[in-house]
């Protein structure tokens, strides 16, 4: 029987989860809520994992770079390219919640997820000064989010300056981070039993308007990645790239087709370096660069979806969000998919740093664990895109790239 369940990949695992645990709500009804500590105990380790994987990961990006001169002329156009797309795309995903309202019309106080907090109150000057960590230590033991994304990007940096002093410490930061994501792993092997006893309580307590929101959050989600393919890569390959559209979309189908069906930015990154080089002409030292780079930094799916979600979990719940809430998930949810891993599932892991940021109850969870996988593959080929996406901009505008290798237009 366990070799049966390990066999199963996980996201069939989670799906069934999620149907058996809808169905065992309906039948069951709010006495299902017993069985909630399971979920409450699954969504305690994602919480454990946010500090160490956000910070051990961020300080191995930045120290992967190996040498700032890297962020010369190829380095820091990738950069402001990834960043801008970055916040695009979580506006999006903000603008998306805000609009439809996917979570707006749910009555969950049978959930009893306890009091809404007040809206943040702290001025402009003592947010700025929030971010600078006057004890490192203490920020990590606090889960303090902003100030340790600080830090960590100090140490990364650091460790890039200090060039062969600093690589046996960006060689521990980077085992640490590749550890993190095998725990990581483990945890989310407690994802079906999680999902199991969240959805049963769920669906016992409030029935079939649950699953109609879970339904809308999931087509926003889609919609969300459609629209930054379809229009904002798009406007790059074209505006930037001075590349043929058609003739980018089939020199990169490989690569996306890899990324939805592993929902893993880190397994589809070999088919991508070869398509850029190959398909679509770009040199081989840049291509390697910004593709790894990419792949580490630029999760413009995941970006949107953390805004859409949190927008998403503050409807169902009653929570309150200001403008200043805005501009800190528009923060976090770049710089969060900045740490989320190329493998599937930690989306997961970042909604609670930003959940937790705003005060959004990290029951949320429960709705969309269930069907993460589904929303993940989507996320995965739109970041795997948009890697492609800005290589190719960041080539021309370099002369890097090969235009005579591009597929030709007689060749689609």
């Amino acid at each position: 029987m366990l070799r049966l369940w390990f066999a199963t990949p996980l996201w069939k695992r989670v799906i069934a989860a999620l149907v058996l645990g809808i169905a065992t709500g309906f039948i069951w009804g709010p006495e299902a809520e017993s069985i909630k500590w399971i979920g409450d105990a699954f969504v305690r380790a994602i919480r454990m994992l946010v500090v160490p994987l956000v910070f051990l990961s961020l300080v191995a990006g930045v120290a992967s770079i190996g040498d700032l001169r890297k962020l010369g002329a190829v380095g820091w156009r990738a950069m402001l390219l990834f960043v801008v797309t970055g916040q695009i795309a979580v506006w999006l995903g903000l603008g998306l919640g805000t609009l439809f309202a996917p979570g707006s019309g749910l009555d969950t106080t049978a959930l009893n997820p306890g009091p809404a907090p007040e809206p943040a109150t702290t001025s402009a000057v003592d947010m700025v000064l929030s971010i600078i960590p006057d004890n490192p230590v203490a920020v990590m033991a606090d889960g303090q989010v902003l100030p340790l994304i600080v830090f960590a990007l100090l140490v990364g940096i650091g460790i890039v300056m200090a060039k062969e002093d600093g690589a046996p410490l960006a060689r521990l930061f980077d085992s640490g981070a590749v550890v993190m994501q095998k725990v990581t792993g483990i945890v989310m092997e407690l994802t079906p039993f999680g999902v199991f006893a969240l959805m049963a309580w769920v669906a016992g307590t409030l029935g079939l308007d649950a699953l109609s929101a879970l339904g809308q959050l999931v087509l926003l989600n889609y919609l969300g990645c459609l629209l930054i393919i379809g229009l904002m890569y798009t406007a790059i390959v074209r505006g930037l790239a001075k590349l043929p559209v058609t003739a980018f979309f089939r020199g990169i189908v490989d690569a996306v087709a890899v990324a939805y069906s592993t929902a893993s930015s880190n397994a589809a990154l070999p088919v991508t370096l070869r398509c850029a080089q190959r398909n679509l002409g770009v040199s081989r030292p840049t291509s390697s660069f910004v593709i790894s780079l990419g792949a580490t930094i630029n999760m413009d799916g995941t970006a949107m979806y953390l805004g859409l979600a949190t927008i998403f979990g503050a409807q169902i719940f009653g929570v309150d969000l200001s403008f200043a809430d805005y501009l800190l998930i528009s923060v976090l949810a770049t710089v969060g998919s900045v740490g989320a891993a190329g493998i599937p599932g930690t989306g997961l892991i970042m909604m609670a740093l930003v959940f937790g940021a705003v005060g959004v109850p990290l029951e949320t969870i429960a709705f969309v664990a269930g069907v993460d996988r589904i929303m993940d593959m989507m996320r995965t080929a739109t970041n795997v895109t948009g890697d492609s996406a800005v290589t190719v901009a960041v080539a021309t505008m370099t002369g890097e790239i090969d235009r005579a290798e591009m597929i030709s237009a007689d060749d689609i």
